[in-house]
């Protein structure tokens, strides 16, 4: 156990310090045992914090879309250089296995990288002249940074979430507070040392560390123009009610309880690897994962009995151990709220073929990679995100059931296509509401492409253009000529 004082993660100006409000227990997932005590951000450290931020945004705000592509690009070089030191903390306070937590470490040097690139290009960042029918004037269009942003993150991807946000937000000029997860800031807080030793000015980037009352005093911050969120519906449902009054930008990226369709002509192999990735990556704390599986009856059967299987083969262990493809949950609190939705969807008649129990392990929070059939479409397991490894099956009829089966959801992030015709595919995906279709392809996300979703998933995207937009407002100006 750690008696080590708490870590110091509030930084102001660039400047640490120990937060003066509760000390929170930082945990191992995969041993269960306390790795540091981090002090949470006092309130009145959370308005220093927006107040330095404000002060910097005077001066950031004018900087060169140049001068801002040469902190990002730094900002990448850096992260690729203390790639193995970041990897251990992913592997230390997430649990994620070595492949995964450098692949996390991969995704931030991309997304800096990208919107470095988009700086040194002008994209999106200089002004443009808008055509009139009317010769006698010009107007000019300008994209100028929205303000101070409060960037407020989770724990299933510490560092890929806060790059996918901050590096846009400076991109665009505006300043920024961080709020980290509670459960996974040490990635964060060396992330952040990072940005300050890439020649960051003071204030333009802070951290805040803590729980729900550090974040909501940050939204609430008279301030803080704009909140970017990732995390649960409840809760972004909430950021939404407290911005509403002010006029506050907002951006959410929520739940999904997305789909894999394997059609009838599909290479089995890919669809059952394909499944395995989709429904069980992360532990299946994802957003995106693609619990609901619909398989074209021919199908059907021997997609089962290997699904299964390879979901036993998986092994969770040590997360440095270059054998284990499974990473914990996150917390014993997440553990049993995992546990009580596999006991419903049992309870409620859905036929357990696999897992559903906790694994020993090595005294931490991992579950066995679960696999249900036969859930009614109406209850919780098809319908509820879970947010830990549990997939469910069923067989389809048709394309268009196929179709109607994803889209009969609350929400709509993603989904995974298989099949052998591509063009057949393409009409399947058309007919989806969701903001990413994957076909023949794992969950390959590129800075270059957008990410968000329909209906409850959220509002907004992130990555690509759009999330630079996301960080700005528009600016006509008409003269006479």
């Amino acid at each position: 156990m750690s008696t080590a004082p708490p870590y110091p993660a509030v930084l102001v100006n660039n400047v640490w310090s120990i937060g003066s409000g509760e000390p929170l227990d930082v945990f191992n997932p995969v041993t269960g045992e306390r790795i540091a005590c981090v002090a949470s951000a006092s309130a009145a450290q959370v308005d220093a914090a927006a107040r330095a931020a404000t002060r910097a945004f005077a001066s950031w705000r004018h900087t060169t879309p140049v001068e801002r592509g040469a902190l990002l690009r730094r900002m990448a070089d850096q992260v690729e250089a203390q790639r193995s030191c970041l990897e251990a903390l992913q592997q230390l306070n997430s649990g994620k296995p070595a492949f995964e937590a450098g692949l996390d470490v991969s995704d931030v040097v991309a997304t800096f990288a990208y919107y470095a690139d988009l700086c040194a290009a002008g994209s999106g960042l200089l002004p443009q002249a808008v055509a009139l029918p009317d010769g006698d004037f010009s107007a000019t269009l300008e994209q100028v940074p929205v303000g101070v942003v409060g960037l407020v993150v989770p724990w299933n991807f510490p560092m890929v979430t806060t790059a996918w946000k901050l590096a846009p937000a400076l991109a665009a000029g505006c300043t920024v507070v961080l709020k980290p997860s509670e459960l996974t800031p040490l990635a964060e807080i060396a992330l952040l040392e990072i940005l300050v030793a890439a020649g960051l000015p003071p204030g333009v980037v802070n951290l805040v560390y803590g729980a729900g009352a550090v974040g909501q005093a940050l939204v609430q911050h008279p301030a803080v123009a704009k909140v970017s969120f990732t995390g649960s519906n409840a809760t972004g449902q909430r950021i939404l009610q407290a911005c509403g009054p002010r006029m506050q930008r907002v951006s959410l990226e929520l739940g999904g309880k997305s789909s894999l369709l394997v059609l009838d002509d599909a290479d089995l192999d890919q669809a059952v690897a394909l499944a395995v990735g989709g429904a069980f990556f992360n532990a299946g704390q994802m957003c995106s994962a693609t619990s609901r599986i619909s398989v074209a009856r021919p199908l059907y059967a021997r997609f089962l009995d290997q699904f299964v299987a390879a979901a036993e083969a998986l092994h969770h262990g040590d997360p440095q151990a270059a054998d284990t493809t499974l990473g914990t949950l996150i917390s014993q609190k997440q553990q049993w709220a995992v546990l009580e939705r596999i006991q419903a969807g049992v309870a409620d008649g859905a036929r357990l073929l696999s897992g559903g129990n906790a694994l020993a392990g090595l005294g931490g929070y991992a579950i066995a990679p679960t696999v249900f059939t036969e859930a009614e479409h109406s209850r919780a397991l098809w319908q509820e995100e879970i947010f830990g490894p549990v997939a469910c099956v069923r067989a389809i009829d048709s394309d268009a059931q196929a179709v109607a089966v994803a889209n009969d959801s609350d929400y709509g992030l993603v989904a995974t296509i298989v099949a052998g015709d591509l063009d057949r595919a393409r009409r399947v995906a058309a007919g989806l509401e969701v903001g990413t279709v994957w076909i023949n392809t794992p969950q390959l996300i590129f800075p270059q492409t957008g990410w968000g979703g329909f209906k409850h998933s959220g509002l907004g995207r992130e990555l690509g253009p759009w999330g630079l937009q996301a960080f700005q407002e528009l600016r006509h100006t008409v003269a006479p000529r």
